[in-house]
């Protein structure tokens, strides 16, 4: 009879043992899918950060044209036409 006892003891210490080892893995693998979730996001943030200096370079690099563009007119070309512009409103 106690020999009985004993192997069902041992079949439920060796159940417990099972359902811990088996609930820690699946901490275990929610912990690791976590981190594979932060990496891909942090990924993400890395290119579009990428991309927005891209874009910011490129509005630089515009922007300068434009102002290339604006200075390479003489400043005396600039007011002669808007003379003109002025002048040819207050005519009837």
């Amino acid at each position: 009879m106690q020999a009985i006892k004993d192997k069902l003891q041992d079949m439920n210490a060796m159940r417990k043992a099972k359902a811990d080892a088996k609930s820690e893995e699946k901490v275990e693998k929610e912990m690791a899918k976590a981190r594979v979730e932060v990496a891909h996001e942090v990924r993400l943030a890395r290119e579009a950060e990428a991309e927005m200096e891209l874009h910011v370079a490129k509005a630089a690099e515009k922007a300068e044209k434009e102002i290339a563009k604006h200075n390479s007119h003489s400043p005396h070309q600039q007011n002669d036409a808007a003379a003109a512009t002025a002048t040819d409103y207050h005519q009837p």
